[in-house]
């Protein structure tokens, strides 16, 4: 949610705003701007507005761009709606200021600095740049130590002083920030993704330090003045991977980059034929030592944390859960230091997972986190991390990202299977043997993506749809009906099969669509059986079975059949489907897939 970046060098500075804000459009935003000072003028140009970042680079288009300091932000309205005026950056007095995050008392700092005539937005932001023009008197660290004092709730801040015209200033809490060196000066950002190809490694800003960005040289203080001096974390992939290539959207590149970013996953995790994750630095005590796991996590995050625990119950026999983030402090949840908590997130920025982490931890429970994103505050918050190596994904709808981490949550129970004595070496052989098939299979699928084009067709009139399916299937059906419901608009749903006869069905009317994977053995049977509950009332079924399973002549509207895999295991051709049905009801729709309204990638507030 949110996106800001700042620059400060040689050159002009607008182009690379604006260039670096539609890096971080996948965030999800409704309004941008930007401000620039002069330095030699000490000219402040402040421009913003409703709308795509297309529409400011517009607005900009005629400025003579002279600046070379500046800072830029894409905006999720929390606090006030959606307006040129609630856009940011704010401006009072001689204070210019990005937020990303909410902070919680803003009314009352209202109240206690009577700003209510000075302030023109409905944000919490403005609120802020009052706040710290107030305290302002030409000494930029004592305005900013004296107003983070006030401040309740999640914050990264990037401010500019009008009398300080070559230098930028910020500071954070929990809210991220990046920063960084290029050829032209220095630069700093809410996420890696928006350095594009100019930077080679970054740091990330710790919380309450104050950081200037010269044009040369970037400084850290804490907030006693001693300065400071983060490592560098080295950037191992191209943040811009060549824009969407010969894609007309970043989710169908994405989709197809899959076989080869669970091979990147897996690679570094295997040794001689056994899993390793000493690369990790995972011990085996901590995957011995649990008697129960627990799963953090929200949306597709959570989906895979579900085909986790179908796993980790058939390998392992243990007691799993698995947890929306956003509610699990609030339950009351039994975690004590015999609990493994796996907090997983794309970003490794998902408030919600990381406020669920941090209560996890102070109830004594080990962690480890699996992140695509280095450095990223779940990571730093987690004993041990587990790094998909998905590569940047840009589509607000998760795919890559997504089935990395199956992978890597594969390879982990795998591993907790070989150091509990589960499994001996001839088990894990036949374990890994099939997981090493995952990219392979998927591809199979993929090679075939004209086939689901032509089923996606016969669905671009639903208004609502249905997803059916038992065990794993369901899990699967779960992650799939998401992606169909966000980016194509259609109310869909999954459903434990099972469960239809117990209220459900009565939903089910002529022709509605039905999509039904058939994948377990095991569940065969019982699954052709639900499916013809449905096709009895009239449904309209679109089946996904493994391509070994007998349908003995059964008629279906459409079936794609999915390379055979053992059961297990099937989660990744199938997801691939999946994938491909929800992009194709959504282009054929005429949509911006990569961009559905409403959604953020990145949820950084709660």
């Amino acid at each position: 949610m949110c996106g800001i970046v700042g620059y400060n060098g040689k050159n002009s500075v607008t182009d690379q705003l604006l260039d670096s804000l539609e890096l971080l459009e996948y965030r999800g935003y409704d309004s941008a701007g930007l401000a620039t000072l002069n330095g030699e003028t000490g000219k402040v140009k402040l421009r913003k507005c409703a709308g795509r970042v297309t529409d400011l680079r517009k607005i900009c288009h005629n400025d003579k761009k002279i600046s070379t300091c500046g800072i830029g932000h894409t905006r999720w309205a929390t606090h006030g709606g959606v307006s040129d005026l609630n856009a940011h950056p704010h401006r009072c007095g001689d204070v210019l200021l990005v937020h990303n995050g909410i902070v919680e008392n803003y009314e009352e700092l209202k109240d206690h600095f009577l700003l209510h005539k000075e302030l023109k937005s409905q944000t919490d932001t403005e609120v802020v740049a009052a706040v710290l023009n107030r305290f302002y008197n030409g000494d930029p660290h004592e305005a900013i130590k004296r107003t983070v004092k006030y401040l309740k709730g999640t914050f990264a801040l990037v401010v500019m002083f009008v009398d300080q015209p070559d230098v930028i200033y910020a500071i954070r809490n929990v809210s991220p920030i990046v920063a960084a060196y290029n050829d032209n000066g220095t630069m700093l950002a809410s996420d890696v993704v928006a350095l594009g190809a100019t930077a080679k490694e970054y740091i990330v800003i710790p919380e309450y330090v104050i950081t200037e960005l010269h044009r040369e040289e970037i400084k850290m203080f804490d907030l006693a003045g001693r300065q400071i001096h983060p490592e560098f974390i080295k950037i191992d992939w191209d943040t811009t991977q060549g824009g969407k290539g010969k894609y007309p959207f970043y989710m169908e590149k994405e989709i197809m980059e899959q076989p080869d970013a669970l091979k990147a996953t897996m690679e570094q995790r295997i040794t001689d034929g056994k899993i390793d994750l000493s690369s990790d630095g995972i011990p085996d005590e901590v995957l011995c030592g649990c008697e129960r796991i627990c799963v953090v996590a929200c949306g597709t995050a959570m989906h895979a944390g579900l085909v986790a625990k179908a796993l980790v119950q058939s390998k392992l026999n243990m007691h799993m859960t698995v947890e929306y983030a956003s509610e699990f402090m609030y339950e009351d949840p039994v975690i004590d230091e015999k609990t493994l908590v796996l907090a997983i997130s794309q970003s490794g920025e998902t408030i919600d997972t990381l406020e669920a982490l941090k209560y996890a931890r102070s109830k004594g429970a080990k962690s480890i986190a699996v992140i695509n994103v280095k450095g990223s505050s779940i990571a730093r918050e987690s004993d041990y991390v587990m790094y998909t190596v998905a590569g940047p994904e840009i589509a607000v709808a998760s795919t890559k990202a997504y089935t990395t981490q199956l992978i890597a949550l594969f390879l982990l129970v795998g591993r907790m299977a070989k150091a509990r004595g589960i499994f001996d070496d001839a088990a894990e052989k036949e374990y890994l043997e099939n997981l090493i098939q995952a990219p392979g299979k998927m591809q199979e699928v993929l090679t075939r993506k004209h086939d689901i084009h032509k089923i996606a067709r016969e669905m671009l009139d639903a208004k609502d749809a249905f997803m059916i399916g038992r065990g794993l299937d369901y899990s699967i059906l779960l992650e799939g009906a998401l992606k169909l419901k966000e980016i194509s608009y259609i109310h869909t749903e999954a459903y434990a099969s099972g469960e239809l006869k117990h209220g459900t069905i009565a939903l089910i009317t002529e022709n509605t669509p039905v999509v039904a994977t058939v994948t377990q053995e095991k569940l065969k049977d019982k699954e052709l059986s639900n499916i013809r509950e449905v096709q009895s009332r009239g449904a309209s079924v679109v089946l996904l079975v493994r391509e070994d399973f007998d349908l003995a002549d059964a008629e279906y509207a459409d079936v794609f059949t999915l390379p055979a895999m053992s059961d297990e295991f099937m989660v990744f051709p199938a997801s691939a489907a999946l994938q491909l049905l929800a992009y194709y009801v959504s282009m054929d729709k005429g949509l911006d897939v990569d961009k559905p309204r409403n959604l953020a990638k990145v949820v950084t507030v709660e």
